[in-house]
């Protein structure tokens, strides 16, 4: 059994559907040049007011003054045909990409899965409005049957099997998508529908019509019989819209980024796929001295990840801090697939925070301190002490391994950034005592000196001579790592230890 989804009015599908608002207002799609567009699709309730095919902007708007009438646009198109995909592969994996505005699927053996066939089509119905698509779905034995009937009939259609001819008896010949000259002829002998047509002696219209009478035949009969051609096309998460008109506030723009990101996550996770990356393209609109440019941002994420209200969180905590220089035309917005993330705890590892939040925690501090403040610390490779830079938070996979127990425990050292001035008495060439502002206390023990130097090429040259000693504080001892400064001769805490 094959299933074929249908949207009809695609061109203005694929606006609708990112725009639900215009779904139950009077919506056009034109095509051309700005002064010779036509309308090529409309809305049901544009042909109630009486627009028609063919019809130019002027026409439109004398006959239906509050019609929203847009350009054609292939790139929501596209986006919208892609999402079509999505809904086929999330229930079958032998997809056929036959035209823009329709696929057809092998739904062989889904019945056991997902109930009987009628069911089944609900199922892919429910999932094209998912996608915010209209949709039509039919099942039938062969695929040019299913495709008929979904042209043909609103909703779901099931056509059991042998029964195709009398289902599909009363639809248009129109619907067969026969070449002009051989619909005239058709016309001209009196035949209207599929019936008429599949009623015609064969030899007669063989020798009238040729071996593409017989095949229009038996697709009126539904008896035709072709293999499927399933396609694979590369996986590509991508939404775009086109403003109807330039925006310049974050706020707009985040209802805006909202739609794409539900699209994509609902696209992923058809595909049971997440996302680790996002990448947004803004065209902007330069209104004093008439050009676009473009803005572009990127987001990466630690762990993949499929919250679009999280998404929208960190985007707009981006743009916050990046905001574009003008207003806004165009909106596309991307996603790089990856299997999802498969987490399971430990009983002897700690409970780590959930990556979800973390990211958005990071990002506010972000947006607080700067980026170049928020990260890991790694080490530089130099000998230069608490050298080291801030590099980006991610998820490794060493980092997710769980501790050894058998693992020896090390003793931790604790930097004071920046070193903490100290007084210190010597005695035979040993730290004796030790006076800083908080307290004081005679050093009990002493190890060193160690004398590191080093960068005497440049601003940053050091020469240290480091002591660790223990201090007797109160009724306590602390133990630390000083430092004298060879170049001043100052003393300074550099560390302590736990």
């Amino acid at each position: 059994m094959f299933a074929c989804l249908f949207v009809p009015d695609f061109p203005v599908e694929a606006l609708t559907c990112l725009e639900p608002e215009l779904r139950h207002k009077v919506v056009a799609v034109l095509e051309g040049k700005p002064s010779l567009s036509r309308i090529i699709a409309m809305s049901p309730p544009a042909r109630d007011v009486g627009l028609e095919l063919s019809m130019t902007r002027m026409q439109a708007q004398l006959r239906a003054p509050e019609a929203v009438l847009r350009m054609r646009s292939p790139e929501q198109e596209a986006t919208a045909h892609s999402s079509l995909l999505d809904c086929g592969h999330a229930f079958s994996p032998r997809v056929e990409d036959t035209a823009l505005d329709h696929i057809v699927m092998d739904v062989s053996g889904l019945d056991r899965l997902r109930g009987n066939l009628s069911q089944v089509a609900e199922q892919i119905f429910q999932r094209a409005n998912k996608f915010g698509l209209q949709a039509n779905v039919a099942i039938a034995s062969n695929p040019d049957a299913a495709i008929f009937a979904a042209h043909g009939f609103s909703g779901t259609t099931v056509i059991p099997a042998g029964s195709e001819a009398t289902r599909l008896g009363n639809l248009p010949v129109e619907n067969l998508f026969p070449d002009p000259e051989m619909l005239e002829a058709l016309y001209r002998w009196g035949v209207r529908t599929f019936e008429q047509l599949a009623t015609l002696p064969e030899v007669a219209l063989s020798q009238r019509l040729g071996q593409e009478g017989l095949q229009l035949q038996r697709l009126a009969r539904g008896s035709f019989v072709r293999t499927l051609v399933p396609a694979e096309p590369p996986l590509k998460f991508q939404e775009a819209m086109e403003l109807e008109y330039p925006i310049d506030l974050l706020e707009p723009l985040a209802f805006v980024l909202a739609r794409l990101l539900e699209h994509i996550c609902a696209r992923l996770e058809s595909r049971s796929l997440a996302t680790n990356a996002l990448h947004l393209w803004l065209q902007l609109e330069d209104a004093e001295w008439g050009r676009s440019s473009t803005f572009e941002r990127d987001l990466r994420l630690p762990v993949p990840m499929l919250n679009p209200k999280l998404f929208l969180q960190l985007l707009h905590l981006d743009l916050k801090a990046h905001p574009p220089a003008a207003p806004i035309a165009r909106v596309r917005l991307s996603a790089d697939p990856v299997r999802p993330r498969f987490a399971q705890g430990g009983l002897f590892q700690p409970v780590a925070p959930e990556a979800e939040r973390l990211e958005l925690t990071l990002a506010r501090a972000k947006s607080f301190v700067g980026e170049e403040r928020v990260g890991i610390a790694k080490a530089l490779d130099t000998y230069r002490p608490d050298a080291f830079r801030v590099e980006r938070f991610e998820v490794t996979a060493s980092a997710q391994k769980e501790p050894n127990a058998n693992q020896r425990t090390h003793i931790a050292k604790r930097m004071f950034r920046p070193p903490l001035p100290v007084a210190v008495q010597v005695n035979n060439s040993c730290p004796a005592r030790l006076v800083h502002s908080a307290q004081s206390g005679d050093i009990l023990a002493c190890s060193g000196p160690w004398r590191t130097s080093g960068e005497w090429w440049s601003e940053q040259a050091w020469q240290h001579e480091e002591w660790d000693v223990a201090v007797h504080e109160k009724e306590n001892i602390a133990f630390y790592r000083i430092y004298r400064d060879l170049a001043n001769g100052r003393w300074f805490i550099a560390a302590s230890y736990d």
